[in-house]
């Protein structure tokens, strides 16, 4: 019975793990990040929490798959200027509006909370001093940054 219960146990924790972001940490990538576009503004979409780990819903701009939502990562997306509707959806379908102007930073933190069946993940507008700060203990997901590791990815 013993056997069995470190059994379980151990199971638990690989799935816990291995929906967790792979790919270089911040400090790693943060360097290769190329500058803004003078006509854009910059979208990023992150995840501090392990809670969930297993949900990696994809995330859509305008209707677009853009990204994914996994745990302990992040991504950015450069937009131009205008209204954008950032989704995803696991159990239900969650959604977020916001505005970016050229030459601005946005910050998106996906959270995740217990629905009926499964979780959910949301998406959340954060101040850029609350994203900067949280972002740092995030690994990349997103597409390969010249100059930077490529350990993981999307």
């Amino acid at each position: 019975m013993k056997k069995l219960a470190s059994l379980l146990i151990a199971a638990c924790l690989v799935s816990l793990f291995a929906g967790c972001a792979s790919g270089p940490e911040y400090a790693t990538v943060a360097n290769s990040i190329p500058p803004l576009a003078p006509n854009a503004g910059r979208i990023y979409m992150y995840r501090t929490t392990t809670l969930g780990a297993a949900l990696k819903p994809d995330i859509n701009i305008n209707g677009n798959v853009v990204g994914t939502s996994k745990a302990e990562g992040f991504f950015f997306v450069d937009e131009p200027p205008g209204n954008y509707t950032i989704q995803d959806s696991t159990e239900v379908t969650r959604t977020l509006s916001l505005t970016l102007e050229k030459g601005q930073t946005r910050y998106v933190r996906f959270g995740v909370s217990m629905g009926f069946f499964a979780g959910h993940v949301y998406p959340e507008l954060v101040e850029n001093s609350v994203g900067e700060q949280e972002i740092t203990s995030c690994k990349y997901t997103g597409v390969p940054l010249a100059g930077a590791s490529s350990t993981g990815g999307n």
